[in-house]
């Protein structure tokens, strides 16, 4: 008799576990669709974030980590979904991680998500980031392969925005392409190759006069010429 107690009281329990679960995802899915109305982020990540606690599922996380890379919580979006490469992974957590992963300071293991997004959709934009991200880490031969990419397959209505002024600024990408192609020749040799860097950029600056970077580049590049010159004028003891 005791025996047939426990059973019917384990069993009661399990009903009861069960609808308290149903109601509760009732709730959560309720609150996420207020949260969204309301366009209360923080509500919409509690929401996401109880839904899969409640029922775990993997373009639930993927929405969670993008939320969080789009409000700049890079570390958050990656605790949610992790760095590891995995072949089905989603086209948005291939994009939280690449983005996270850069945003992070991380270039080198950013590359491999921007060249999975690369193989999955090629275009212009994420072939400025490769070429970007190549010549951070002085891989000069592929930031010159995503560069040639770029300056063929930038169409006129691409920019790319620049934010090192107060008030952030968008120019051509085919010019952002040519700046990231200066920058490039001048890594290649950065005594013999200058004035070919300035080149560049001063073909650049006539497609995008605002392009202010390009102005302080140049201004840096004719600033380390003149202190070649100088050195080299010096007699020698």
């Amino acid at each position: 008799m005791k025996r047939l107690i426990g059973l019917i009281l384990l069993v009661t329990s399990l009903q009861i576990s069960a609808q308290t679960n149903t109601d509760l995802l009732k709730h959560y899915e309720a609150y996420y669709k207020q949260m969204k109305k309301q366009s209360d982020v923080n509500g919409v990540i509690s929401a996401l974030t109880h839904l899969n606690i409640l029922s775990p599922s993997q373009s639930r996380l993927d929405t969670l980590g993008y939320i969080y890379m789009s409000e700049g919580q890079y570390a958050q979006a990656l605790n949610t979904i992790g760095i590891d490469k995995i072949a089905n992974d989603s086209d948005i957590a291939i994009k939280v991680k690449a983005v996270s992963l850069k945003s992070l300071g991380q270039p080198k293991l950013a590359i491999g998500f921007f060249e999975d997004m690369f193989n999955r959709t090629p275009n212009a934009l994420i072939a400025y980031e490769l070429a970007e991200l190549n010549l951070q880490t002085q891989n000069l031969a592929e930031a010159d392969k995503h560069i040639a990419y770029g300056l063929v397959n930038s169409k006129e209505d691409m920019t790319k925005a620049y934010y090192e002024m107060q008030t952030p600024y968008e120019v051509p990408l085919k010019s952002a392409f040519m700046y990231l192609n200066a920058l490039v020749t001048y890594n290649k040799d950065k005594k013999a190759n200058i004035d070919a860097a300035v080149d560049i950029l001063d073909a650049a600056l006539k497609s995008a006069p605002n392009f202010n970077l390009i102005q302080l580049t140049k201004n840096e590049l004719l600033r380390q010429k003149q202190a070649i010159q100088a050195a080299t004028a010096q007699p020698k003891n």
